[in-house]
């Protein structure tokens, strides 16, 4: 991305290679990357691009999340990790529909193109404490969401502005694999 000087990235490289060290080693990573293959593999991705995301709750859980056209992989991961928390059901809906088409709309009309966009992580927090008011569980996945600060996270992609904003909010521990999670280079 431009943040660093060459030398500095070929240095951590040689420190990595002397210690033997290799981003796989990362608890986190392995299971980012099977999650963005499996969405490959299932066809769940956006517009062609399949994106995963893992974390490590501090239990040692790995939870995952994959990119789909309705949210973004950091977003899936998110939700799946707080509902873990919680002890929420998979097949039960955190956010209202309503709530996630009106986000989506709004993000559409702002757009020049009228392509439908998936939420960022910083939207869907946004949608989570909206659909808290009427929904109860939403409101128990919301209260465990101050327990992933400090996990260790890891995503196929870097993290889109909203993605990075709201992991940060978190205070979760991020990598990334040097990947875009699209084809357009331009961030809006």
């Amino acid at each position: 991305m431009g943040f660093a000087e060459k030398d500095t990235v070929q240095r951590v490289e040689l420190l990595m290679e002397d210690q033997n060290v290799k981003p796989e080693d990362r608890d986190v990573v392995v299971p980012a990357r099977t999650a963005a293959q499996e969405a490959a593999e299932k066809g769940k991705g956006n517009e062609g691009i399949f994106c995963g995301a893992a974390m490590q709750l501090r239990d040692g859980t790995i939870i995952s999340g994959k990119n789909s056209t309705l949210m973004h992989a950091a977003s899936s991961l998110v939700l799946n990790a707080i509902k873990q928390l919680a002890g929420i059901p998979d097949k039960i809906d955190l956010l209202s529909p309503m709530v996630i088409n009106s986000i989506k709309n709004l993000d559409t009309y702002f757009q020049t193109s009228k392509k439908a966009v998936s939420l960022d992580l910083e939207e869907t927090l946004i949608a989570l404490s909206f659909s808290a008011t009427t929904n109860p569980g939403a409101q128990m996945a919301l209260e465990k969401l101050k327990e992933l600060q400090g996990c260790e996270v890891h995503m196929t992609h870097i993290p889109t502005p909203g993605d990075e904003k709201g992991l940060r909010k978190l205070g979760v521990n991020l990598t990334s694999d040097p990947n875009f999670s699209t084809n357009s280079l331009a961030i809006i």
